[in-house]
């Protein structure tokens, strides 16, 4: 299935033409406690006001099969059938749960994304994945299911904290690094909570335009798709630890840190140019802080890395860059090479 992505500040229009085009009979639109009251009431829909609400609770620590099957049960209770529509109206947990949702439901319903975040906005809504956490794993449960439409806008995000924009922003920079030096400099030179709402909406379309390239040729992750997991290995284990040990880490930020990681190993590995991971170093420093580990800590890092997805059998493997714009996939890293980069990142972010 074609994905399309509209961009527009015009929500409720953009989403009354998308459902009138699709063969919908039963509508439900699924957003968390937070959307449900900052964001619906701003959608102009006839069609949203019509639709039958099915509200979860916030946050990632319920991003898993509980609140999975409470939305089954809804549908279910709803009357749902093939035929129906949901729409996901929310950031990155309620598209990847309600797209998993709706990817399973009856074999599969079609769904529209409309994401109320940054990094929803230009990561998890996007490209057609959907998942939930499973025994303390990132995404460890899923399926590839892309959204039959997106719709991209800004409007929303002055409902979100300043950090929330940080953690957007991180997998811009994710993108940009995908994309070579001059889309570097570019999201280099803005500072992520700027308040630049159209200059922004500029960075974001090219940003997803990124990874609707490479999702398009790759769509699932057979191959170059797998790029889009710079900076993710790292990421994810720094964000299970962080869960696991109570304290709860965004996610973008969790992908700065592994962004550096992963481009102090491409530049012990592959060369990467130190003058582009210091620019990366020192714009991660100033906008993302400390994750807050210790030398303590490698050993569950290691571990969780060795479980990540992309790993075929226990090895730690990295999508690492030999210069911006040149992704190289499956990297295995050996233990020491992991611990000596974890140092570094610390030393250039501390």
């Amino acid at each position: 299935m074609s994905q399309r992505i509209t961009y527009t500040n015009q929500v409720g229009a953009a989403l009354d033409r998308a459902l009138a085009s699709t063969d919908c009979f039963g509508l439900f639109v699924i957003a968390d406690t937070n959307t449900a009251q900052l964001v619906l009431p701003r959608i102009d829909s006839e069609w949203l006001r019509q639709a039958t609400p099915i509200v979860i609770p916030a946050g990632d620590e319920h991003k898993g099969l509980d609140t999975l099957t409470s939305v089954w049960q809804a549908l279910s209770d709803g009357g749902a059938t093939r035929h129906s529509v949901v729409v996901n109206v929310g950031g990155g947990m309620v598209t990847d749960l309600g797209g998993m949702a709706a990817a399973t439901f009856k074999r599969g319903i079609n769904f529209i994304n409309i994401p109320t975040t940054l990094l929803a906005a230009v990561d998890a809504a996007v490209g057609g994945k959907t998942g939930i956490n499973f025994n303390g794993l990132k995404n460890e449960i899923g399926a590839f299911a892309p959204a039959c439409e997106v719709i991209i806008s800004t409007c929303f995000l002055d409902t979100l904290p300043r950090q929330e924009l940080r953690s957007g922003y991180a997998e811009m920079v994710k993108h940009a690094m995908l994309s070579g030096s001059l889309a570097f400099n570019d999201v280099l030179s803005h500072e992520p909570t700027a308040d630049e709402p159209d200059r922004l909406l500029q960075l974001l379309e090219a940003s997803v335009a990124v990874k609707q390239r490479i999702v398009a040729q790759d769509p699932t992750e057979q191959g170059l798709r797998r790029a889009l997991n710079l900076g993710h290995t790292v990421g994810h284990a720094l964000e299970s630890l962080t869960l696991q040990q109570g304290r709860t880490v965004p996610h973008g930020y969790a992908v700065a840190w592994g962004l550096v990681t992963e481009a102090v190993l491409s530049h012990m590995l592959l060369q990467f140019p130190s003058s582009d991971l210091h620019r990366l170093g020192t714009y991660v420093r100033e906008h993302y802080g400390t994750p807050g580990i210790t030398c303590d800590d490698y050993p569950a890092l290691l571990e969780l890395m060795r479980h990540d997805k992309k790993s075929r059998q226990g090895e730690i493997n990295c999508t690492l860059l030999r210069l911006l714009g040149d992704p190289v996939l499956d990297n295995t890293i050996v233990p020491d090479d992991m611990t000596t980069a974890l140092d570094i990142m610390r030393d250039y972010v501390d």
